[in-house]
């Protein structure tokens, strides 16, 4: 099977008699190779246009902010939406992200389910949560240690047999690089030009997860900006949209915050998703509720219904 990554020069012609077949096919299976991956999150949807095929979308937050949820909860709303996503977690393990993602679906406190401190009513829901996730086409390699050439290997066989729609790795820094006399600038730079290779090879959203330097905790603003990117490299150049997740009430305690704010109520479970790049669209922030308790992020909207 011809890939982009194996073509040779094609005139503007061939090029764009094949957007017109693509763009014009009612075959459901030709049409689900052109369409967005949808997050599932109205706001950011609406802002990106869904996650655009062949793009490499980088997630990127300081330590304990959600990022690792956000990703998982994009995944299984692609999912629950028919979508077929593959996971790279170089972080948990398999089991941790199935917890966060049983208790994220069963709405039970995932430290009650890690000490196996759960009545009976939670139980029940913890089953029927399991029941509708093992329906989900989702795929997990939780190998802690890898290369970049065997993650573009895996993502080509599983594509091969299972057709994916959408990959995550989580996360860039701790994919190890081919040169190992190479500084880790260079190591990160060939990551993430690999990672959108990958991304246009195989025609589908890539979501990398990215750490955020120490610069973050430095400034008076904690707010991450573009030159905040760990190891950045050529991450920016690299990715088709940057986006960082920034919370006010990880910084400030709600008595901090009235004392710099007494207009604004405290901004508790509110992450701002802030995209920094969009090459192909505009900037802008969106905010989500964060339940941490479930790691689950959700549209304002449902939250204030929910409430």
């Amino acid at each position: 099977r011809e890939t982009r990554e194996n073509r040779d020069f094609r005139s503007l012609r061939d090029v764009l008699d094949t957007y017109l077949e693509e763009s014009s096919d009612d075959d459901p299976e030709n049409l689900n190779k052109t369409q967005p991956i949808f997050t599932g999150f109205r706001d950011l949807d609406q802002l990106l246009g869904g996650l655009q095929r062949s793009d490499l979308f980088i997630l990127a937050a300081r330590p304990s902010i959600g990022k690792s949820s956000l990703a998982l909860n994009i995944a299984m709303n692609a999912c629950k939406n028919n979508s077929t996503v593959a996971i790279l977690s170089l972080e948990m393990s398999g089991e941790q992200l199935a917890m966060r993602m049983v208790s994220s679906e069963a709405k039970v406190d995932s430290h009650s389910i890690r000490r196996n401190v759960i009545n009976n009513q939670e139980q029940q829901r913890i089953v029927s949560a399991i029941g509708a996730l093992s329906d989900l086409d989702l795929y997990i390699d939780d190998s802690p240690i890898q290369t970049i050439t065997e993650i573009r290997s895996k993502a080509r066989r599983l594509n091969l047999e299972r057709n994916i729609d959408l990959l995550i790795v989580d996360y860039m820094q701790l994919i190890q690089g081919l040169h190992r006399n190479e500084n880790r600038v260079q190591e990160i730079s060939e990551i993430s030009r690999s990672l959108k290779g990958i991304a246009r090879d195989l025609n589908i959203p890539v979501i990398a997860i990215s750490q955020l330097s120490r610069a973050v905790e430095q400034r008076p603003s904690h707010r991450p900006q573009l030159s905040d990117l760990r190891d950045s490299g050529s991450i920016e150049q690299d990715a088709d949209i940057v986006s960082f997740i920034y919370r006010e009430d990880v910084y400030y305690t709600e008595e901090e915050w009235n004392s710099r704010n007494p207009v604004e109520p405290y901004p508790k479970n509110i992450a701002e998703v802030i995209i920094a790049k969009h090459r192909n669209g505009p900037l802008g922030n969106i905010n989500l509720f964060f339940n941490e308790q479930y790691a689950e992020f959700k549209d304002m909207a449902t939250r204030e219904i929910d409430n």
